[in-house]
């Protein structure tokens, strides 16, 4: 019997089970069939697809560990700029050396050896986590260690060409001047990246102000230079972090100005009021030497001397080791003016070259501190970068006549163990902290 569902319309002209389909059945109801149901979906055909749609889609690339930068730049400008210096020291020395010394290599040999051992000191310290120092008890102890070895200095310090600027632990002889650059360079970076959002607010900047007063009073009294130095160090780095630039460069232009404008009117009171008798403080000398050298020739024998080195020198200079005012022409012409030795012997060209080489290890630093990973990383760089754009800054603008004799070496070239040792441990602080940033995924 034909079951009850199979007698509807949908299947009436179906046949039974086992029986043959009708010509009618194939031509009417199996093409309506195939319209009407969806053809069965095979596993072969789904796995096609699936192949398919893995070949559209990239294929998942696994992320790789981001490398740290080194900053080689910085460092092989560094070391070519102090082998640089190694063969001005060793030109410029050479008869003055055999005179005191005994031996016309002894200043050669000594910046070679201080200088070796603190680009070495620097390349290790640059494998160090700067991050290290930014602690309260570090930051705030090399500023106290710093200042009370100045405090040492003025009590039972050494003297050398009138001043006391020496001090010698365990036979060792340094300036504290520059120890204490380092140590506020990085208590004022440890202050800014602690109060950093507030330093706008009178309680805090002045705070700030107070941690540069105190070491610059201390070596006011003997090292003018230093002084001004340490004290334009903090004020670059107060400026920074308070974003004030229109006042920066305000008082930038407004410290020119006084500058350039305090020897033409320094000199008309002298030559008016007739001043021929010397001051009998030094620093004094040093300002009418420099306002008026006709008048006062003694006091400004040493950068008169140094003027002639420049102006001899040309365009292209007299060739290495054929410099003519290096035996005993200029005192001291292996320290503060060995500027006008490179003027004489390279001519323009060759202080201009140098001029850039200086710029370009600032730009180097300044990339450093423009990418450090943190507000502590960009204020120390900021500091190493205000400490060697000053200096080179005025100890150039003192060998030209410029601003008076200051008595500023000129970094990496000049000699000097205490300052050479100094800086390298600051360029050891920045290549620390570019070791420290992280570059993309590569």
């Amino acid at each position: 019997m034909m079951p009850a569902y199979q007698n509807s319309a949908q299947y009436r002209n179906q046949p039974y089970k086992g029986q043959r389909e009708s010509t009618a059945y194939k031509r009417a109801v199996r093409p309506q069939a195939s319209q009407t149901q969806k053809r069965p979906v095979y596993r072969n055909e789904i796995r096609a697809q699936q192949q398919q749609q893995q070949q559209r889609q990239p294929e998942a690339v696994p992320a790789r560990k981001a490398k740290r930068y080194y900053d080689y730049s910085l460092l092989f400008g560094v070391i070519f700029i102090f082998a640089l210096g190694l063969l001005v020291i060793y030109s410029s020395s050479q008869y003055m050396a055999m005179l005191e010394k005994g031996d016309a290599e002894y200043y050669f040999k000594r910046q070679l050896l201080i200088g070796s051992a603190g680009l070495l000191g620097a390349v290790v310290m640059s494998f160090f986590d700067y991050r290290l120092f930014k602690n309260m008890v570090v930051s705030y102890g090399a500023y106290a260690g710093s200042c009370a070895l100045l405090a040492i200095t003025l009590i039972s310090g050494l003297a050398s060409h009138g001043k006391t600027r020496w001090l010698s632990i365990a036979g060792v002889s340094f300036q504290p001047a520059e120890v204490a650059k380092v140590g506020l360079i990085m208590l004022m970076a440890y202050y800014v990246s602690v109060h950093g959002p507030n330093m706008r607010k009178s309680k805090y900047l002045m705070r700030a102000i107070g941690f540069s007063l105190l070491p610059t009073a201390l070596i006011l009294k003997q090292n003018i230079s230093s002084a001004f130095i340490v004290a334009m160090i903090a004020a670059i780095m107060i400026f920074v972090s308070i974003k004030n630039y229109a006042a920066f460069f305000g008082l930038g232009a407004l410290a020119l100005g006084g500058i350039l404008g305090a020897k033409p009117l320094l000199h008309r009171v002298i030559i008016e009021r007739g001043l021929t008798a010397r001051p009998e403080k030094y620093w004094m000398r040093r300002i009418v030497g420099w306002a008026a050298p006709e008048i006062f020739e003694a006091d400004a024998y040493q950068t008169m001397q140094g003027m002639y080195a420049i102006g001899s020198g040309g365009m292209t200079g007299h060739g290495l080791g054929e410099s003519i005012q290096k035996f005993g022409k200029i005192p001291e012409v292996q320290n503060d003016m060995i500027f006008t030795i490179v003027c004489e012997e390279f001519g323009f060209i060759g202080a201009a070259t140098l001029i850039l080489l200086f710029f370009y290890i600032i730009y180097r630093i300044y990339k450093v501190a423009y990418n450090a990973p943190d507000v502590f990383g960009t204020m120390i760089c900021t500091g190493v970068m205000a400490h060697l754009g000053l200096q080179v800054a005025l100890n150039i603008a003192v060998v030209t006549m410029v601003i008076p004799n200051t008595g500023v070496t000129l970094p990496f070239i000049s000699y000097g163990g205490s300052a050479v040792l100094i800086t390298m441990a600051e360029i050891g602080l920045v290549l620390s902290v570019a070791h420290q940033i992280r570059t993309g995924n590569d």
